[in-house]
């Protein structure tokens, strides 16, 4: 059974709504989603390294046909492949060319409280890992595999354009396939969109199975 390795992104979990729709819609094509919980070690305490650590731990246990990850989970997935796992990667709505919107964005305040969309209520995090994330540069480099970046013209979280200008950066070096695709109108969850996600992931499985 083919698997998808799938990263939620911040403040979300393995439970949320898109996952479960994702694997509904991805099962009849024998599709599996291999989905771990990146709130580690906790999400109050948050730290990037236990993020990947977790990550590649849940890669190497199930190797991939294809990598998606949403939001800040696309942040993970361009990690977890500079690491070497490796696998036609599908980015959705991923948070890019926002690394200084983390410090300039942030209240004031240690712990900060955001809203929490597993819990369904606010929550605390330490201050450290915004600063962290501030600082990360992951998406400075195109990925060395096949990507579909999936976007949405209004996304309320992450600007459309400054990650249409990541991909610029990127085209020169992108391997042959890859597309961004545009969600005209669509948000930073594009949960009205999952069809289309899913129709990409299914083209992501596909690519892996057509490798030599």
């Amino acid at each position: 059974m083919p698997s998808v390795l799938y990263f939620h992104g911040f403040a979300s979990s393995p439970g949320s709504a898109k996952v479960q729709s994702l694997s509904r819609l991805l099962a009849p094509n024998g599709i599996s989603l291999n989905a771990p919980d990146l709130n580690a070690p906790s999400f109050g305490a948050l730290e990037w390294e236990s993020m990947i650590e977790t990550a590649l731990e849940a890669g190497r246990r199930i190797p991939p046909d294809a990598i998606a990850g949403s939001s800040l989970g696309g942040l993970v997935a361009l990690e977890v492949l500079h690491r070497g796992i490796s696998a036609p990667l599908v980015l959705i709505a991923p948070a890019l060319g926002i690394a200084e919107r983390w410090r300039t964005k942030l209240p004031a305040g240690d712990p900060v409280t955001v809203w929490n969309h597993a819990l369904g209520a606010d929550a605390p995090i330490h201050r450290r890992f915004f600063l962290e994330m501030a600082d990360l540069h992951v998406d400075d480099t195109p990925p060395p595999v096949p990507v579909t970046l999936i976007m949405g013209t209004a996304d309320e979280s992450v600007p459309y354009d400054g990650v249409a200008r990541t991909w610029e950066s990127w085209r020169p070096s992108l391997v042959a396939g890859s597309r961004f695709v545009t969600i005209d109108g669509g948000d930073h969850g594009l949960t009205a969109h999952v069809d289309a996600i899913a129709e990409e992931i299914r083209r992501a499985v596909r690519a892996m199975s057509s490798r030599p």
